[in-house]
């Protein structure tokens, strides 16, 4: 029997929920790896803005009278596990450690950005505004991560890691 895009909504949303309260305890370790003070103030900033969107994710589920849990983000749990690489690699901070920080960050909200888009969407057609407001003020807060750090990287990181070289 084929399931349905409501239970593939529940599926995916609890992924994001586990990728968010997983990237919720990274946060800080990335920020305390970084070199760059506007770094690492971002990446706190970002931290904060992390809890709130676990509260969203709390008040989909509940509105869907269901539990708020998460299964298994296998997307994640690779994407921390190059996090903790990159730190074995290169153990001092520097600008290529803050090049690589940058990399790993902007990994997750790509993953982010991907999931929180395609749960608006489905919310949408699904007929769940209330879910697709909360989804979509999630996926805006994820695509300004992205530009900041992608802005951090252009504007000063890079070419910091490529003079080190």
């Amino acid at each position: 029997m084929a399931g349905s895009l409501e239970q593939l909504f529940h599926t995916t949303l609890k992924d994001v929920y586990y990728a968010e309260r997983h990237l919720l305890k990274a946060l800080p370790k990335m920020a305390r790896a970084s070199a760059a003070p506007e770094l690492r103030e971002a990446l706190l900033t970002h931290r904060d803005e992390t809890q709130g969107q676990i509260e969203r994710l709390q008040q989909v589920f509940e509105a869907l009278n269901r539990r708020a849990q998460g299964t298994t983000c296998e997307a994640i749990d690779g994407i921390t596990s190059e996090f903790e690489e990159l730190m074995e690699e290169f153990p001092e901070p520097s600008p290529v450690r803050d090049a690589g920080v940058i990399a790993c960050g902007q990994a997750a909200e790509h993953y982010e950005i991907a999931r929180y888009g395609t749960l608006v969407a489905w919310a949408k057609a699904l007929d769940m505004r209330d879910a697709a407001k909360l989804l979509e003020e999630t996926l805006q807060e994820e695509k300004a991560a992205d530009k900041l750090l992608n802005q951090l990287a252009a504007k000063g990181v890079n070419v910091s890691a490529a003079r080190a070289a």
